[in-house]
């Protein structure tokens, strides 16, 4: 496999952490209450935080050639 393709599906697991965190903060804020709304929002804000390294490294690891 090349580097390429890695670093595309590596940006896949980004981009989907990034929407699952946002599902996830949607959930936590206006479909629960109590502790399981606040356990929630951790994981989710967990996923964000993620999924930004994620894509801040492969936007700044450049172009492959």
């Amino acid at each position: 496999m090349s580097e390429s393709m890695l670093k595309m599906y590596i940006s896949f697991a980004g981009i989907i952490s990034l929407f699952l965190a946002v599902g996830l903060i949607y959930v936590s804020r206006y479909k629960l209450k109590g502790f399981l709304s606040i356990m929630i929002a951790v994981f989710a804000y967990l996923f964000m935080i993620f999924g930004g390294i994620i894509i801040l490294y492969i936007v700044l690891s450049g172009p492959t050639a």
